[in-house]
């Protein structure tokens, strides 16, 4: 019967290819969709995805997220580093300066100024040059998509003509003061979309217009055996600061743009359009093909076949169609998602996202092969013989 139930699906080759085509074409939307909000949201905390080396983020306690830089006195640093169970804490800087380029223009850049001695928080990964570069006089690196969009320079001396990438050698201004590019990275896009420069600690104090509080951020390394919890809550009440760990500072930024911002709402409709579209489209074929297919159910019945082996037939139809469109679609998903770079679009397809398009599928499927199960259920063969 299960063979015939199949045979009877492919052999419908107009309604098949139209029930394939909705549930593609849903998968794809809802996995697509999904996977662009995932992507443009871990974006937000790229930064502490950048910086594996501190278990714990202190911050000014009115902070929001990780890019709401509330600068504290330096002075933060020393009661830090003065609370029992602390291997090391070195400072950062963060802020947005805006950088005068060779050609003459402007563009605002997210400056990162890590710690002169250890160096921690510079980039892991260095296209030209080596992160030690760093300690030498008016030294920067920039990353490679600000490198190669916003921070073009003119190739020859006609500034309207051939634009080049920034490169090592250049020379720009922050806050009119002279930085060398000594070194191209490769770090995570922000969701700032504007070119990262790091530098040291001091060297961006320096580039910063003056301000009685510097210090953006504090990384915190625990001793090996210390309690990082017990730690945490000596730090906040010792000093009066906020102390995360990554985690916690993830899921703080990440909430804060949920919340303050209609970007969930946004790709939420998407999503529900998607699901809408394949029980629309899916839904309505997979039913009619049902009903076109009464007769064929009806006689089956008159020759002996239960109520029983009629519902098995429409649900393994259902299931053919569910699985072969949850297949296309999240392979169309997968080629979209490597067609486009990764500069240019947030795209994060994680393992949750198959789970739940495959949830959303079967829901569909359930709900078409309810309303042609009952048809089924009702069936009297009289009537079907009948005309």
């Amino acid at each position: 019967m299960r063979l015939i139930a199949l045979k009877m699906l492919f052999g419908d080759s107009a309604k098949f290819y139209g029930i394939l085509l909705g549930l593609t074409f849903a998968t794809l939307l809802i996995t697509q969709q999904a996977a662009i909000f995932v992507g443009l949201m871990s974006r937000t905390y790229a930064l502490i995805e950048e910086t594996p080396q501190a278990d714990l983020w202190v911050t000014d306690p009115t902070l929001q997220f990780v890019d709401d830089t509330k600068p504290m006195q330096v002075t933060a640093l020393d009661r830090v580093r003065s609370v029992k169970g602390i291997e090391w804490a070195s400072p950062m800087f963060k802020g947005l300066l805006v950088a005068k380029l060779p050609n003459g223009g402007r563009q605002i850049c997210d400056v990162i100024g890590v710690d002169d001695a250890t160096l921690v928080g510079a980039p892991a990964t260095m296209i030209e040059g080596k992160v030690e570069d760093l300690r030498k006089p008016d030294v920067i690196f920039i990353e490679t998509r600000g490198a190669n969009k916003q921070l073009l320079q003119p190739a020859t001396e006609d500034k309207n003509g051939p634009k080049r990438p920034m490169r090592v050698g250049d020379v720009l201004e922050l806050n009119e003061k002279r930085a060398i590019v000594a070194g191209i990275a490769e770090t995570r896009p922000s969701f700032q979309n504007v070119p990262t420069i790091y530098t040291t600690y001091l060297r961006a104090v320096g580039f910063a217009p003056s301000n009685r509080r510097t210090l953006s951020i504090i990384l915190v390394k625990a001793l090996p055996e210390e309690n990082l919890a017990a730690l945490q809550r000596r730090i906040e009440s010792e000093t009066g600061l906020a102390a995360y760990t990554p985690e916690e500072f993830s899921w703080k930024t990440l909430e804060y743009w949920m919340k303050q911002t209609g970007i969930p709402i946004n790709f939420g409709m998407a999503i529900i359009l998607g699901f809408l579209v394949g029980v629309a489209i899916a839904g309505q074929m997979f039913y009619n093909f049902t009903l076109d297919n009464l007769r064929y159910f009806g006689a089956m019945k008159a020759m002996g076949a239960t109520t029983r082996q009629l519902l098995e037939m429409v649900a393994v139809q259902g299931l053919a169609a569910g699985v072969l469109g949850l297949g296309l679609g999240l392979g169309a998903t997968a080629i979209f998602g490597l067609a486009i770079p990764g500069d240019r679009l947030a795209f994060k397809l994680t393992w949750h996202l198959p789970i739940i398009s495959a949830v959303a599928v079967i829901i569909i499927v359930l709900g078409a092969s309810g309303l042609s199960i009952w048809k089924v259920v009702r069936l009297d063969p009289k009537e079907v013989f009948s005309g």
